[in-house]
């Protein structure tokens, strides 16, 4: 018997609430600055060989393609995809 989706994927959000392309994206966009490595929503930043200019990069990125400025201090806090989605969506939405 399959099991049922959980409800935020559902509604095609994860547990943060941003949106599960969102997500995604953002795991891709990672994965690009981090040698084409494939990267999880959850997976850490630091533990994946992140560094202070692939950080700087990606955040510079952000803010081009969402327009939404993020703090290095956040992006740094945040360390995985789905919550610098949920930055992202955050900006986006004025909260």
């Amino acid at each position: 018997m399959e099991s049922l989706p959980q409800a935020d994927q559902r509604d095609g959000q994860d547990e943060a609430g941003a949106p599960l392309s969102l997500v995604r994206e953002i795991s891709a966009l990672w994965g690009e600055y981090l040698d084409g490595r494939e990267v999880g929503p959850n997976d850490d930043f630091f533990t994946l060989g992140g560094n202070s200019l692939i950080g700087i990069k990606i955040i510079d990125r952000v803010a081009k393609d969402y327009g939404v400025g993020l703090s290095v201090r956040a992006f740094y806090l945040a360390q995985t995809p789905a919550r610098v989605a949920e930055l992202i969506e955050q900006g986006r939405t004025g909260s």
